[in-house]
């Protein structure tokens, strides 16, 4: 399992704390602890737009009403983040599914526990998107061959994404050159060249697109109409030792999201204060949806890809992964 960890967070930067309410009396263990009738909890977030809400719900006191106070932690990725809440570190994690999906295929005990993204699947008009930069003689995504493409994470869904959006144009994916980067090195990396396409989500799409980038595929779009790309979970020892703290939780993540499908402004101003976006640039950025529930239609679609992909050493049970 130590093998599988440092696998899953292989190329990631060193995690990242972001204040959003005190951590005070977590301690070093990482155990949630509870003070005057409110319980913190420590989550782990990657530090881009999809999750808006969760910082919105605390602004709003969603989970303070709920008795919870969340000590945020930040990372570059979903991979990095489930070692954390499977040793205990975090609580609760916010991941990709194929992340959740690798990790239960490797026996990494893992269970989701509430929704946490959708595309738009809008091609052309989604959170994320396949961009090169000005004048690049690149086209499609099937122009990709040989060239070198910028993604978050290695081996995980934006890889399969890309892969997706190549084939699909006639391309070889087996003949992109993928490079691991965090989403916000990726507008300066593509425009000094360094780096043919980047798959970048928002907020870091808005900056590329500030800089002239072109959008040339949308690949979560590729994958699967209104593919659920992340969600919210915990450790399965977690969920069986505080299903309490669990619905908690669930209650107060599912009434921020609501909020934030519904308060589009709001979640643009609340952007500013955990990500790198230019308040100039708010505008530009484009807003993914907050749906209450999973697409598992779409899970499965990204599970197929994920196998011919070859991450998976068994299939992943999707009833015991799933809420």
């Amino acid at each position: 399992m130590r093998r599988l960890f440092a696998g899953l967070a292989a190329g990631t930067f060193l995690l990242a704390t972001a204040a959003c309410g005190s951590s005070d009396g977590s301690g070093s263990s990482g155990r949630a602890t509870s003070s005057g009738g409110t319980i913190t909890v420590e989550l782990g977030l990657i530090p881009i737009v999809d999750v808006a809400p969760v910082y919105l719900g605390v602004k709003k006191g969603f989970y303070a009403k709920h008795g919870l106070k969340l000590s945020i932690t930040t990372a570059q990725g979903g991979a990095a983040i489930v070692p954390g809440v499977v040793s205990g570190q975090f609580k609760f994690g916010f991941s990709n599914m194929t992340s959740l999906m690798v990790a239960q295929s490797n026996s990494v005990p893992v269970q989701a526990v509430a929704n946490g993204i959708a595309s738009t699947g809008v091609r052309g008009k989604d959170f994320e998107a396949l961009t090169v930069k000005k004048g690049s003689p690149i086209k499609s995504a099937g122009d990709l061959e040989g060239k070198k493409v910028a993604i978050n994470t290695l081996k995980n869904i934006n890889e399969t994404a890309v892969r997706a959006s190549v084939a699909k144009a006639g391309g070889d994916p087996d003949k992109v050159e993928f490079v691991e980067l965090p989403f916000d090195q990726m507008p300066a990396a593509l425009d000094s060249g360094r780096i043919d396409a980047a798959m970048v989500v928002e907020p870091a799409l808005a900056t590329v697109k500030s800089q002239g980038g072109v959008e040339i595929a949308s690949p979560m779009v590729d994958v699967s109409p209104n593919l659920t790309v992340a969600m919210y979970f915990t450790s399965t020892q977690y969920a069986q030792q505080s299903p309490d703290v669990v619905k908690k939780f669930q209650q107060a993540t599912a009434e921020s999201l609501a909020y934030a499908d519904a308060h589009p402004d709001e979640v643009r101003q609340i952007i500013t204060t955990y990500t790198k976006i230019p308040p100039s640039l708010l505008e530009q950025v484009t807003l993914p949806k907050w749906p209450a529930e999973a697409n598992r239609s779409s899970i499965e679609d990204l599970m197929k890809l994920g196998h011919e992909d070859g991450l998976f050493k068994t299939s992943p049970d999707l009833d015991k992964l799933l809420p």
